[in-house]
C-alpha cells in the first residue's frame, strides 16, 4: 500500500504541467525512498527523470515497491480540481486499479476526493550512467526561459558554447540570427566529478560517503599522519605543562613580597568616588538612544544580506571548451519547470546528452537531450 501526503498540491501540479507535453503515459515507481518517474518522449530524443523524496512528504508510507501507471493528461485534469495550497494525499492499494487523491483545504472543512484509473505500462527503467561533465552552468531559471524563448523565434536550433569568455547561446535562422553571451568576473572553476557530487549528497543527508580502494588507502595514510601529529602534540603539551608549573612557583614567590600600596582592597578617596558617580550618570543618560540606533541599523543590514543570498546568480565551471547544438523546441519545454526552482543547472560534454537539472526542496526533475550532429 502507498500513502503519501504533500503539504501543497501546487508542487505536483507544477511538476506535471512541466512534463505532460513530453510524456503521455508513464509509471510512477514507488519505494521506501520516494516516488520516481523516468520516461522518453515519442521521438526518443529526450529523457525526463523525476524524483520526489520520501522526506519531502508530510507523511509517507510504501509497504513494497510498486509501479503506478498513469496517463499524465488525466492526472493533470484531476489535479486542477485542487487549490495550490491544499494538502494532497495520494493513495494506492496493492490490489486496486485506481489512484486515489484527497484534497484537504487548510482554511475550511472542505475535503475533495478523486480517483484516476491506473494502467499497465510496459517500460524498462533506463540506467543513466554516471558522467563526468566538461562544463557546468548555473543560472536563474527565469533567465534561461527568456533566452530559449527569444531565440526560438529566430530559428529551430541553438548552439550552446562554454569557453573562458563565458557562456554563449546562439541561433541562426533563415532570415535572422542572434546570440546571448553571459559573462562573469574571474576565471571559471573546475567541474566536480560525479564521485565528488555523490559524496556531497551523502554528507547532506547525514550519511557516510561511499569509498573505494583508493579512498581507503588514502584514509590509512591520513590515519598514520594524524596519529603521528597527535603524539607530537601530546609531547608538546606535557612539556608546556612542566613549564607552567615552574612559572606558577615563581609567581607565588613574587606575591609573598608584594608591597602594601598595591593592595586591591584599598578604599578609593572622596575625589575618586565623586568623579566615578559623574561618569556613571553621564553614561546611563546616553546609552538607550545609541543602543536603539545600533539595533535598527543591524536589522536593516541583515535583511539586505538575506535578499542578496536568496537571489539566484550566474556561474559556470569548465574543464575544457564545449560547443553543442540542440533543438530549441525541447529546451522551451524544459524551461516550463522554472516554476519549481529559481535556479537551473546545465551540464555538458562534447558528444554527450545535455543535462538540464531543476533541483527543488522536495526532489528534482532532470531532462536529458541528445545534441544535434551535422545537419540532423
Amino acid at each position: 500500500m502507498l500513502e503519501a501526503k504533500l503539504e501543497e498540491a501546487g508542487t505536483l501540479k507544477k511538476l506535471l504541467d512541466a512534463i505532460k507535453e513530453l510524456v503521455t503515459d508513464a509509471n510512477f515507481e514507488c519505494n521506501e525512498e520516494g516516488l520516481n518517474l523516468q520516461a522518453m518522449d515519442n521521438s526518443h530524443v529526450a529523457l525526463v527523470s523525476v524524483h520526489l523524496e520520501a522526506a519531502g512528504f508530510k507523511r509517507y508510507r510504501c509497504d513494497r515497491p510498486m509501479p503506478l501507471g498513469v496517463n499524465l493528461g488525466n492526472l493533470t485534469k484531476v489535479l486542477k480540481c485542487s487549490k495550490d495550497d491544499d494538502e494532497c494525499t495520494i493513495k494506492a492499494g496493492d490490489d486496486k486499479d485506481v489512484l486515489n487523491l484527497v484534497y484537504e483545504a487548510k482554511n475550511s472543512d472542505r475535503i475533495a476526493e478523486y480517483d484516476v484509473k491506473l494502467m499497465d505500462i510496459d517500460s524498462d527503467t533506463l540506467g543513466i550512467p554516471d558522467t563526468d561533465y566538461d562544463a557546468e552552468v548555473t543560472l536563474p531559471s527565469a533567465e534561461f526561459s527568456r533566452i530559449v524563448r527569444d531565440l526560438s523565434a529566430l530559428g529551430e536550433s541553438v548552439r550552446i558554447e562554454v569557453s573562458k569568455e563565458g557562456v554563449r547561446f546562439a541561433s541562426d535562422g533563415e532570415s535572422s540570427s542572434g546570440s546571448v553571451l553571459l559573462k562573469k568576473d574571474g576565471e571559471p572553476g573546475r567541474v566536480k566529478t560525479e564521485k565528488e557530487r555523490k559524496a556531497e549528497r551523502a554528507i547532506a543527508r547525514g550519511e557516510e560517503p561511499e569509498k573505494d580502494e583508493e579512498d581507503e588507502e588514502e584514509d590509512e595514510e591520513d590515519g598514520e599522519k594524524k596519529e603521528k601529529k597527535e603524539k607530537e602534540k601530546k609531547i608538546k603539551k606535557e612539556k608546556d605543562a612542566d613549564e607552567d608549573v615552574e612559572m606558577d612557583e615563581e609567581e607565588k614567590d613574587a606575591e609573598e613580597f608584594k608591597p602594601d600600596s598595591d593592595d586591591e582592597n584599598a578604599e578609593p578617596s572622596d575625589d575618586e568616588e565623586e568623579s566615578g558617580k559623574k561618569r556613571k550618570k553621564k553614561t546611563n543618560g546616553s546609552s538607550k538612544p545609541a543602543k536603539k540606533a545600533k539595533t535598527k541599523a543591524k536589522g536593516k543590514g541583515k535583511g539586505k544580506a538575506k535578499d542578496e543570498e536568496d537571489k539566484p546568480v550566474f556561474d559556470f565551471s569548465m574543464n575544457s571548451h564545449v560547443s553543442l547544438t540542440f533543438s530549441l523546441k525541447y529546451l522551451v519545454n524544459f524551461s516550463k519547470s522554472s516554476s519549481l526552482s529559481n535556479t537551473v543547472e546545465l551540464r555538458m560534454s562534447n558528444e554527450v546528452p545535455l543535462l538540464v537539472d531543476y533541483d527543488f526542496g522536495q526532489g528534482y526533475v532532470r531532462y536529458y537531450l541528445a545534441p544535434k550532429i551535422g545537419d540532423d
